[in-house]
Parts: structure tokens; C-alpha cells; sequence
């Protein structure tokens, strides 16, 4: 086959069957594009067109062949590679068959340029070695990160390379406000969950806050019963069982206050009839009969004090005990209850004092403070040593303030005892505190008339127990 691609004087023509581009044509019969070669006339690298020319059944009549010296036009995007190269993209291409450059990435020479040898130009290795992406680092440092293509045709590799610095920073921008929204929206998603979980919580911590106050006998009020409807049958749960324990409780008040209502006036009698006899109305009694009505008046005078306790913590209890407030003078209230409680005190070898100090007069009930002190003082005796002392002091510590306390130098009251101590039918199993008997009402009966009469009740230990009543002054209402 005779061509001629470059009109050389005296030259009839070139022969290209040796070349595989004309020998592909000749096979596919499709237009072919040479890889970039060395001219065999000019000596220039040059890119050689082939198509091929067909008749109109197929067959092969010739070729039509087109040069382009590449030391003379270049096949690249000058323009491109300049906003490119102004951009701060260093971008190259290399003819790795040949290992020379086709641009360098600077200028656009017209002479062939062999790559740089092995570790002088990174960049140049990274892609000889076969990697399509990554980053070159220099001394530690990122400086690029680069991404090339392979053209076969060609067998040309082309290399973009931006800086690391100017490729990361839209990625950090990016990141930082996705960081930001994903913060935003993770706060309300937990507002939200807070909310609900909230919502759904608080009937429960109000059902607890109900359930304890129940236990405690504090309040038997009812739940509201709303919300969804496993929270609607646990509130009708809690009112059925509240429902049921406030029954049960004035099944149990009206109880013993019917019995000891009607206990207390046979008692009465049988107690007057045994003080009759042993003041002698009815003759002297032999030794032995006095002795046992003595041990009977005792015993039914003490079965008479628990009765009326039982009463009084009924009536207060119902809300049904009422106060009748005057003024009197707190030292004799003091007084009459110390003296009230003597016989005891010298029957336990017990000495009392008044400590009270200034003589008040004080608008209050003198029945129920008389009442409360007597509990407080016959207490603080039983818990007392022999030889030890029972004082009841007074102390104004604001003008609107009133502190009667009473105190005994007997064994303190033990912390785990302390809470439950103004309960009712509370005892402490201590030492021998249980040995001293009683109901367990007294305390607790001290409690309900200390807040009737619009004043406190408290105890601290210091060398022995004392208990404290704060109420208001002569002229206010107790």
C-alpha cells in the first residue's frame, strides 16, 4: 500500500502497510486514530488519522489518511488549561508507552520532554505506579491530592492535582455545617423526647408522691383518671384501693370509739365504786382486801387514761374536737400539770421542775395544753433514770413565738425510731424503752393537738430527750 501523508521533492509516495493502524483499518473497516509516533521523514512526533473509503457494497477502494505534527499543533485545550492552571489545578498529561511528557503542566512546548527519573517528581511516580487516586505528601505534609485518567487510544494518562488545603476546606465548610444542623436537630429530637417522656412520666411521679402520702396517712385523696389507658387503669386501681383503705379506716375509728365510748362509762362506775371503798366509806377493809382494790383502782384508772386516749385521737382524727381559747397564765397550766404527774414521779424516785421563768399570759385552750403537757411530762418520767429529773421550760425566741419544752435525762430517742415517733401506736423497741408500756397514742395525740392549737411539735436529743411545743404569744390566737 503507497500513501503519501507529507509531499517530500523526488518522493513518489510512503509505504504504510507495516503500520498496525492501517493494518486495523484494513481489518474493522473503521476510521483509527494512531497512538502519537515518531514520523519516519520528519523525525516529529506526530498523530496519524485513517479512514476508510467504501463502496456501496463494502468493499475496501482506498484510504483517506490526515497528519497532525505535534511540534507544530497541539491537540490541547490551550485556553481551558491556562483558567485551569489559574485556578491553582496543576493538571499534566504523559505518554507512558513512550515516557515523555505531552504537557509538562507549565507550557505547552513544541519538544519532546522525557519524564523525570524515579523520586524526583512525586506526583509522576504515584501515577507510573498505577494509583488513579490519592494525596502526595512532602516532609510530613499534605500538599496534593490528584485523580487521573487513562486514555488507551492514546495510551496518554492525564493527571489533575488541586492543593490538599484548597480540596479539604469546602469539605470541612461542609462538614462543620452539616456538624451544626445535626446538633440543631439532635437537641430538638431530644427536647422532644424529653417532652414526651415527660409527659408520660409525670402521672406516674404524681401517682408515687399520692401512694406515699397514702402510706403515710398524709392524704387519701384521689387520681385524676386521664392520660392513656394504661395510666387510667392504674389510677382506678389506686382510687379502688384508697376508696377501700378510707373505709376500712372509719370502719376501724367508729369501732373504737364505740367501744371505748361504751367501755368508759361502765369503767367510770366500776373505778368510783373502787375509790369509795378504799377512802373507807364503806369500813376498814383487812390488809390483803385493801391491797387488791388498790391494785384494781390502779389498773382501772389506767385502763380509764387509755380509753380516753382512744377518744381523743378519734375526735381528732375526725376533726371533730374543738378548742376554747382564753387567756390564762402559762405557769399555772405548767403548774397544775407537774403536779398532776407527781405521785408518779415519786413512785420512779423522778424530781419535776418548773423552769418556765417569766409569768405569761397566753390566749390559748388550757384544758388541751394541760392535756398535752400532762402526755409530755408522765413520757418524759416513765423514760427517766431514778434520780433523774423531768424540767419543763419556757423560751420566747421571737416576739411571735412561743418554745415550751420538756426534757428528761433519760436515754436519747434512736435515729432509726426518730421518723416514726408522732405515729400513732408507734413504740421503740430499744433498750428499755418497751418496757415502759403505754398504748403508743400519746405522742402522737401531743402531735394532732400541738397543730390544733396552730403550733409544732420536735424533739432533740441532748443528754437525754426533749421535746418541744412551739405556739404564739399572750394576744394571739393559739
Amino acid at each position: 500500500m503507497i500513501a503519501e501523508t507529507d509531499p517530500v521533492p523526488g518522493r513518489l509516495g510512503t509505504g504504510y502497510t507495516d503500520r498496525a493502524y492501517f493494518r486495523k483499518v484494513q481489518h474493522t473497516r473503521e476510521t483509527v486514530i494512531s497512538r502519537p509516533l515518531v514520523g519516519r521523514t520528519s523525525g516529529d512526533p506526530v498523530v496519524v488519522f485513517v479512514s476508510p473509503i467504501l463502496s456501496d457494497e463494502g468493499d475496501l477502494l482506498g484510504m483517506l489518511a490526515g497528519v497532525v505534527n505535534l511540534t507544530s499543533d497541539s491537540i490541547l485545550p490551550e485556553k481551558r488549561i491556562i483558567e485551569a492552571r489559574r485556578e491553582g489545578v496543576s493538571f499534566r498529561i504523559m505518554d507512558t508507552e513512550n515516557q515523555i511528557y505531552v504537557y509538562n503542566g507549565e507550557t505547552l512546548s513544541r519538544e519532546l520532554q522525557p519524564l523525570p527519573v524515579p523520586g524526583e517528581d512525586p506526583l509522576v511516580d504515584a501515577v507510573l505506579f498505577g494509583d488513579r487516586l490519592g494525596v502526595i505528601e512532602r516532609d510530613g505534609e499534605k500538599h496534593w491530592v490528584y485523580a487521573s485518567t487513562y486514555l488507551q487510544e492514546l495510551d496518554w494518562v492525564f493527571v489533575r492535582a488541586l492543593p490538599h488545603q484548597q480540596v479539604v476546606t469546602p469539605a470541612k465548610a461542609f462538614f462543620k455545617r452539616f456538624a451544626g444542623i445535626s446538633l440543631l436537630i439532635g437537641a430538638m429530637l431530644s427536647l422532644f423526647a424529653f417532652w414526651m417522656a415527660w409527659g408520660a412520666m409525670r402521672p406516674l411521679e404524681t401517682m408515687t408522691r399520692r401512694i406515699h402520702a397514702m402510706a403515710q396517712g398524709k392524704s387519701d385523696a384521689p387520681l385524676p383518671e386521664t392520660g392513656v389507658s394504661e395510666l387510667v387503669g392504674l389510677a382506678r386501681a389506686f382510687n379502688r384501693l384508697t376508696a377501700e383503705r378510707r373505709a376500712l379506716s372509719q370502719v376501724k375509728d367508729d369501732f373504737v370509739a364505740v367501744v371505748s365510748h361504751e367501755l368508759r362509762t361502765p369503767l367510770t362506775s366500776v373505778n368510783g365504786a373502787l375509790r369509795l371503798v378504799n377512802s373507807g366509806v364503806t369500813g376498814t377493809l383487812p390488809d390483803k382486801a385493801a391491797e387488791l382494790t388498790g391494785l384494781a383502782q390502779r389498773n382501772g384508772e389506767r385502763l380509764q387514761y387509755l380509753i380516753n386516749d382512744l377518744l381523743d385521737f378519734s375526735k381528732l382524727s375526725s376533726g371533730k374536737m374543738t378548742l376554747t381559747p382564753v387567756d390564762c397564765r402559762l405557769n399555772d397550766i405548767i403548774d397544775d400539770a407537774l403536779n398532776g404527774n407527781r405521785p408518779m414521779a415519786a413512785e420512779r424516785n423522778v424530781s419535776l421542775r418548773n423552769a418556765c421563768g417569766d409569768d405569761l399570759t397566753v390566749l390559748m385552750d388550757p384544758l388541751r395544753m394541760r392535756q398535752l403537757l400532762d402526755n409530755l411530762i408522765s413520757n418524759a418520767i416513765k423514760y427517766s433514770p431514778e434520780g433523774g429529773q423531768v424540767r419543763v421550760l419556757v423560751e420566747q425566741e421571737q416576739p411571735s413565738q412561743l418554745k415550751v419544752t420538756v426534757s428528761d435525762q433519760g436515754e436519747s430517742i434512736p435515729e432509726a425510731f426518730a421518723g416514726r415517733l408522732f405515729e400513732r401506736f408507734s413504740q421503740a423497741e430499744y433498750g428499755t424503752m418497751r418496757a415502759c408500756g403505754g398504748t403508743g397514742l400519746g405522742l402522737a395525740i401531743c402531735k394532732e393537738l400541738a397543730e390544733l392549737m396552730g403550733g409544732r411539735i420536735g424533739f432533740y436529743n441532748r443528754n437525754g430527750a426533749h421535746f418541744s411545743r412551739y405556739g404564739e404569744p399572750e394576744g394571739k390566737q393559739p
